[in-house]
């Protein structure tokens, strides 16, 4: 696609867009009594318009039914957990059974490392990217002095080489290799939070499984955002947030995958609650936890169903568009930002732009992040008070995200214009 810097252009692009009237299905903040430009969906998503609607319903059926909405009513909540199986499987690649949403991120990915991570002997090692969003190394450091190895000796970080900003994935392979059997787990962000780097999930896993380690990753950056095809690539585990590209509000339940070749092994050690119990005599309430098929039994508690209702109005949008026009339009829009970046980064002086993310549209999604050469938080903050709403990470990069679902091409064009304005005036 050739991109042009123009108005016209960009309005022509939109214009052209069938998936044009999706974004008519979401809020957007005002900044300055206008719309803003939002960009940052990799970090908190739109609310979709229907997902009050959503709450108000799960509201009264609790004014109208009490305790009884458990099993009567629109909705019944004691498998309320099953509406969200199919948008869920789509999203990561999996059957329904290999799919959940229960808790938040982190907390799954406790829970699973509970029966994924194993040490024994001499395997007891940990690879990890250098890095990874804080949550996960805090989760890794603490797994590891929890049976009583030093983080230091147990975990092996694979960074980008001196002088670069991306991992070369070709070191993750070696590092596994290395291990050897002395791996017990490969415990990867699926997506690079900093970069926008994604990681090749389907070599990692099968070199992973070679040296006999399992193999799990963080889908946050990644979950509705790229194509993943976890159950194919024979992952063993992932979680993933749903508050970003899934668009469910801040802090909300997060999903895991449980590959079925794990889900009905009995004998995996597992955290276990009641709502994980096998359904059909879970109310005997009898000694001796009995998992439920599939990931499922990895459940704790019953569901906090006025905190999955509005998940359900965005899955319902992603399964009616489906992922593959999405990625389309994605690549599309992540170009014409890539080409307006660097178009201004070229004609300015005292100023420049490097986009650290890929060049390659296969290991990207809708993220770039921009390291900006100059000026820094200064023009982060004019681009705010002009109504563009990113994310700044220190030091000096910000992370812009059209997602296709609701962004356009005059929203990019728009932002060229007031990133141009910022650099001459701040």
């Amino acid at each position: 696609m050739k991109y042009e810097n123009n108005l016209s252009f960009a309005l022509s692009c939109d214009e052209q867009d069938e998936l044009k009237s999706y974004r008519d299905k979401f809020h957007f903040p005002v900044i300055n009594n206008k719309q803003a430009l939002y960009f940052t969906g990799n970090s908190l998503g739109l609310q979709p318009k229907a997902a009050k609607e959503a709450i108000l319903d799960e509201l009264n059926q609790w004014a109208t039914l009490g305790v009884e909405g458990h099993f009567h009513g629109k909705n019944p909540w004691f498998e309320y957990h099953h509406r969200f199986k199919s948008g869920s499987a789509m999203l990561v690649g999996a059957k329904e059974s290999e799919v959940v949403l229960m808790n938040t991120l982190t907390a799954n990915l406790h829970f699973l490392m509970v029966s994924f991570y194993q040490p024994k002997g001499k395997r007891y090692k940990i690879i990890c990217e250098a890095k990874a969003f804080p949550s996960d190394q805090y989760a890794l450091e603490t797994q590891v002095k929890f049976h009583g190895y030093d983080p230091e000796d147990a975990l092996i970080e694979v960074g980008p080489r001196p002088g670069e900003h991306l991992i070369n994935q070709d070191d993750i392979i070696t590092a596994i290799e290395q291990a050897g059997d002395e791996l017990a787990l490969v415990m990867i962000g699926g997506m690079n939070y900093y970069t926008g780097q994604i990681m090749d999930m389907k070599r990692i896993t099968e070199t992973g499984h070679k040296v006999g380690a399992m193999v799990g990753f963080d889908l946050a950056h990644a979950a509705g955002n790229i194509k993943l095809e976890m159950h194919d690539w024979n992952v063993d585990f992932a979680c993933w947030c749903t508050y970003k590209y899934i668009n469910s509000g801040p802090g909300s339940i997060a999903g895991i995958f449980v590959h079925e070749k794990h889900g009905n092994n009995n004998e995996l050690p597992r955290f276990a609650g009641w709502w994980g119990y096998k359904q059909e005599t879970r109310f005997l309430m009898e000694p001796g936890f009995v998992p439920m098929e599939g990931a499922d039994g990895w459940q704790l508690s019953n569901a906090p169903v006025l905190a999955l209702a509005p998940i359900k109005s965005s899955l319902d949008i992603f399964e009616e568009v489906g992922m593959e026009k999405l990625l389309v339009k994605q690549e599309k829009l992540t170009g014409y930002l890539e080409f307006i970046v660097n178009t201004i980064s070229e004609e300015t002086e005292g100023i420049s732009f490097e986009i650290i993310t890929p060049t390659n549209p296969a290991e990207r999604g809708c993220q770039l992040s921009i390291l900006i050469k100059g000026k820094g938080k200064e023009l982060f903050d004019y681009l705010v008070k002009n109504g563009v709403i990113g994310d700044w990470r220190e030091p000096n990069v910000i992370r812009i995200a059209p997602v296709p679902l609701y962004n356009s091409f005059a929203d990019i064009y728009q932002f060229g214009e007031i990133l141009k304005a910022g650099i001459t005036n701040c």
